[in-house]
This record gives structure tokens, sequence and C-alpha cells, in this order.
């Protein structure tokens, strides 16, 4: 499953966060993939792209994080093209 992390860096300060990664990595768990990134302009957040198929390797990973002051949003998602995969079969219905 797709998930899109929205990390919100505490005060707009994101030193934290980048020196960790700097530091020891994504530090992500085994099964859990990180797939991109793209960070505001403003450094207000980031949005991650991640895959998994246990919620608890995403809780895991939180935790590992938790020490930054970042706070994590996590909305599964689902790609464009499987969704036009859902629908098309519904467009003709209109």
């Amino acid at each position: 499953m797709l998930f899109m992390v929205v990390d919100r860096f505490k005060d707009q300060d994101m030193l934290p966060t980048y020196k960790r990664v700097r530091e020891s990595g994504r530090m992500l768990p085994d099964g859990l993939k990180y797939i991109d990134s793209w960070v505001e302009p403003n450094f207000t957040r980031c949005f991650q792209l991640m895959e998994c198929d246990d919620l608890r390797l995403l809780q895991e990973w939180i935790l590992r994080w938790q020490e930054t002051g970042a706070i994590f949003e996590v909305v599964p998602v689902v790609s464009s093209k499987e969704t036009r995969e859902v629908v098309a079969p519904n467009l003709d219905k209109l």
C-alpha cells in the first residue's frame, strides 16, 4: 500500500530532521520503502511517499523520529493509474 506521510517541522525548523538524515539515514525498518519526497519552500511541511504492507512499520518509523519534534500525518493513497482503472468502467454511465 502507498502512503503520503506529511511531516510538519516543529517551528518550521527542518535542521534537526536533516541532521538526523545526514547522521543516521532514513532509519527505515525492513519492509518500509521510501519512494520520494517534496518540501514546501517555507520549510513548513515535507511530503513523503512511502510503501509498505504492514502499518506497524510506519508506526515504528515515526517513533524513531519523534526526538526531532516533527509531527506526522499518514494518508493512504492510490496511484492515479490505479484510480483510472477503477473509474473507467463507470465513465459511460454518465
